[in-house]
């Protein structure tokens, strides 16, 4: 692992760093060579594991392994960093750029598995190291990106790059290392740099306290139900699920409902009892914002708006937001928010057309009520189920999780590239419920190891989302060590496992950051796999999602998970059909997210926020966006895209990738699909570049051209497909 992937693991911006010294013992080693930490040989951590591959052996990990890894680690690579600083002999790309490259080896074994452990099965023993690694972290990668000396050979080596015969990957790696270091701000004077380390360590701490937080509220919120009346309308297994639930809780008798990290909660589509649902949705909705003396986000949220417009002023931007969006696709926030705002009076539109069918459904109902946030999701079935006759407990009926893993997710990338999953019982998952894979090439050869974590549980953080535990990379010649997670929720022991068409989608979502990590083919660490801008890395996972649906794959495993029946074609049809309806409601609750992101990150040196929840409602009303009954896919007290994530003024991202996404299906498509030239395309300049070009250049090499932005609006059925 290379320092972009340690600063990565800690959610932090590579180009920003972190802090100042982390404890003495550690500090007093990186002055004194001779005083290098040195790690126990019995450690876990203290050389390659020799698994295939690398991968992780679980079976010798214990929480206790963590601590000494990572204090050996980091003197380690102070040791190294500091040797290739002091270099008595000119600088060169090998004894500096290749020699960073190489350093920090130990550190990255570690954090790779540490922070993956952080966010799917986290317990207070990590909760508690993962707080006292974050301004320790952060100082280690100052120390790295602030140093004069090195940032000078470095510098050195940039100016004088088109003279030094370079290949163009080697090129693009200095280049990469520059901007880092520039960015982090290693051109500041010392006084400023000072002021930058105090900011990066705080910045650290406080995202690391809301992503614990977020996992606590998550339980602290969770609704409580005293019978089986107020659930009316869930199904058994979920009924089940919530009983287990209390009971594990000592509420014996009582139900209780585990919140996703939406706003929105699945279950809010079947609760009959309106003011059940009203309850859960306020559970979900007021999580982070110290109701009845709860947890408490706000003091955080506002910190880190505040420190990171301070941050931003320091390196010489106007905002965090212009910061940060310089070195993406997308380049300024300006930019980012006329691509949203620009979509806003048609997606108003769509709402309230869509609104206005659910008010005539309440009346159809026998009812008098307004429409609320907590009623959308109810109506919004409803009216599925009226209007398209389609009923989601019998759609998931054709999507048992076994079957679309195999004879869906696994199979469909077979016929999409011609890879094959290959169970590997002796490799250890890291929980019970990891399985663990060796893919294969088309030609039969072996491209490394996949995890498939894919069931909710406690101390996993919500939603989903892919990394690696080693990257693919030439010159250490290691293969791709790649892991994919979600929260589905499992039924319970001895049933069937039946997933909505959402998670469905979602499993080809994140095979697509799979594949992405899998097929990369790439000479160095730093540019591999995934990466790349954040506005580009959600391209490749939305274009996978498409193949859900593909003809050549879906009738494989879209069976009746007793019968084996596929699933009919009238019953496809409704679900084909259904796919544009609640477009509006969807767009906008994402749109009204990402706004809410880029004027937390509009803020200037100086500017405060005095009250966090007047600020959501002002920043929403300030794009016509306060819509009572759409309220933001994540309100500010558990948005961790932005305050823990890394998505800090780049939660638009999954927008313009969308934009990227549409476009190069839509030509893939027309080139024929799967078997098509374009396909092999999309391989070859997409998912096996990584870094090693700007993100424009190899969306162009593959398309020939930029994309077309019509295609979004096609796909989301807000554009005719004949209009001019």
């Amino acid at each position: 692992m290379r320092l972009s992937m340690i600063a990565a693991a800690v959610g932090l911006a590579v180009t920003l760093g972190a802090c100042t010294s982390y404890d003495n013992q550690v500090s007093e080693a990186t002055q004194d060579a001779e005083a290098v930490v040195q790690l126990d040989m019995s450690n876990p951590f203290y050389a390659v594991s020799t698994l295939q591959y690398g991968a992780p052996d679980f079976t010798k990990i214990s929480d206790a392994d963590y601590a000494p890894a990572f204090a050996a680690g980091m003197s380690q690579h102070a040791a190294e960093i500091r040797a290739i600083a002091t270099n008595p002999e000119a600088p060169t790309f090998d004894n500096t750029i290749l020699a960073m490259e190489q350093s920090g080896k130990l550190l990255g074994r570690v954090s790779a598995v540490f922070y993956a452990m952080a966010s799917s099965t986290s317990n207070e023993t990590i909760r508690q190291l993962q707080g006292e690694l974050a301004p320790k972290m952060s100082s280690h990668n100052d120390d790295i990106y602030l140093n004069k000396d090195l940032f000078a050979r470095v510098d050195s080596i940039y100016q004088n790059r088109d003279n030094l015969g370079l290949d163009a990957e080697s090129k693009r790696l200095v280049e990469v290392y520059h901007e880092r270091f520039v960015r982090a701000g290693a051109n500041l004077t010392a006084e400023q740099m000072e002021q930058i380390r105090a900011l990066n360590k705080e910045e650290s701490s406080l995202t690391t306290e809301f992503q614990r937080n977020v996992l606590a509220v998550a339980s602290e919120r969770a609704p409580v139900f005293d019978s089986v009346e107020e659930l009316a309308g869930l199904s058994d297994a979920t009924i089940q699920n919530a009983a287990k639930r209390a009971a594990d809780m000592g509420m014996e008798g009582k139900y209780v409902l585990s919140l996703s990290n939406t706003t929105r909660q699945a279950a809010l589509a079947q609760m009959t009892n309106r003011d059940a649902r009203k309850k859960l949705w306020e559970a979900s909705a007021y999580r982070g914002l110290g109701r009845d003396g709860g947890i408490d986000n706000r003091p955080i949220i506002a910190r880190l708006a505040e420190l990171r417009a301070e941050k931003a002023a320091i390196l010489g931007y106007d905002s965090f937001g212009h910061y940060r969006l310089e070195a993406a696709m997308i380049q300024t926030p300006e930019r980012a928010r006329k691509m949203l705002v620009d979509m806003v009076p048609a997606v108003l539109d769509q709402v309230e057309r869509e609104a206005n069918r659910l008010r005539e459904q309440i009346k159809t109902m026998g009812m008098d009520h307004e429409l609320k946030p907590w009623d959308w999701e109810f109506y919004a079935e409803r009216v599925r189920e009226a209007d398209y006759n389609l009923d989601p407990a019998e759609v998931a009926q054709y999507f048992e999780y076994n079957r679309v893993l195999q004879d869906g997710l696994f199979y469909g990338m077979g016929q999409v590239y011609g890879i094959r999953f290959e169970r590997r019982n002796d490799l250890p998952g890291y929980h019970p419920d990891v399985e663990v894979y060796e893919v294969f090439d088309k030609d039969g050869s072996s491209m490394g190891i996949f995890y498939a974590d894919y069931f909710a549980r406690d101390g996993k953080r919500g939603g989903a989302w892919m990394s690696s535990f080693v990257k693919q990379s030439h010159l250490e010649n290691t293969k791709p060590v790649v892991y994919n997670v979600m929260n589905i929720p499992k039924a319970p022991e001895g049933q069937p496992t039946l997933i909505s068409w959402d998670n469905v989608s979602t499993m080809f979502h994140e095979m697509g950051h799979g594949v992405h990590g899998l097929f990369s083919d790439v000479y160095y660490n730093t540019l591999s796999g995934t990466a790349v801008p954040r506005d580009f890395v959600e391209s490749p996972s939305t274009f996978h999602e498409g193949f859900a649906l593909d003809p050549k794959i879906l009738p494989n495993f879209a069976k009746h998970y007793e019968t084996g029946e596929p699933i009919p074609e009238e019953l496809l049809e409704k679900v084909l059909d259904a796919m544009s309806f609640n477009q509006g409601f969807n767009t906008l609750e994402y749109m009204a997210a990402a706004l809410l992101d880029l004027e937390y990150h509009a803020l200037e040196k100086g500017e405060h926020i005095a009250d966090v929840e007047a600020f959501e409602q002002q920043a929403l009303a300030k794009y016509g966006m306060d819509l009572s009954y759409v309220p933001p896919r994540y309100r500010s007290g558990y948005f961790s895209h932005v305050f823990s994530g890394g998505y800090a003024s780049s939660y638009y991202a999954y927008m313009w990738s969308d934009v990227l996404a549409s476009d190069a299906f839509a030509y893939v498509k027309a080139d024929g699909g799967i078997g098509s030239q374009a396909l092999k395309d999309y391989r070859e300049h997409i998912l096996s570049k990584g870094g090693t070009k700007e993100a424009l250049d190899l969306y162009i090499d593959f398309r020939g051209q930029e994309p077309d932005t019509r295609h979004l609006l096609i796909s989301r059925g807000l554009l005719d497909p004949d209009a001019e």
